[in-house]
């Protein structure tokens, strides 16, 4: 009986791997909000790291986080690394491109929980007299993240953190 079970059991983490393998090998999370400012002030909101303790919701997550930041803080080559708790990890940001007002791209290297790499991208248009403001972060999908993937829904958490992040952005941005 146990023989069958462990069969059985060997089976079904197989089959669970062999799925994981056929998911695709690259991720896209992206949310947008419309808010009520014009492009370049939202835009020297975002570019500037030493801004985002106003809006990022992952600077809420970790008060006593360690942030550094580069010799430039603000637009293309500015720079800011984190350490913090088992919420927001270790990780460093940097701006690689950016197009005023209305795109900033950056790249995204976690540390921990986990070794990863991806890019951020916030594109600002303007939208009814505002902004239409889309966060979205993408990347290459390693195997551990296909398996993760099939029991935590990225697009929910990391949307919900997103969409958390650009109402707090709304707020700040429409003072």
């Amino acid at each position: 009986m146990i023989k069958k079970i462990l069969i059985a059991l060997a089976v079904i983490i197989a089959a669970v791997l062999l799925f994981a393998a056929t998911r695709p090998d690259t991720f896209r999370v992206q949310r947008s909000a419309t808010i009520q400012a014009p492009p370049e002030k939202i835009y020297s909101i975002i570019s500037d790291f030493q801004q985002w303790s106003s809006w990022s919701p992952y600077e809420k997550l970790d008060p006593g986080m360690k942030r550094t930041y580069g010799d430039i803080t603000n637009g293309k080559g500015a720079v800011y690394s984190w350490e913090g708790n088992n919420k927001v990890g270790a990780g460093r940001m940097e701006i690689t491109e950016v197009n005023p007002p209305s795109k900033i791209t950056m790249t995204l290297d976690f540390y921990k929980p986990m070794k990863g790499h991806s890019f951020a991208e916030y594109s600002l248009q303007p939208k009814d007299g505002g902004t239409e403001v889309t966060w979205a972060m993408y990347g290459p999908q390693p195997y551990l993240g296909k398996v993760m993937c099939l029991f935590f829904n990225m697009d929910k958490m990391v949307g919900g953190q997103f969409e958390h992040g650009l109402a707090q952005l709304k707020t700040v941005a429409e003072k």
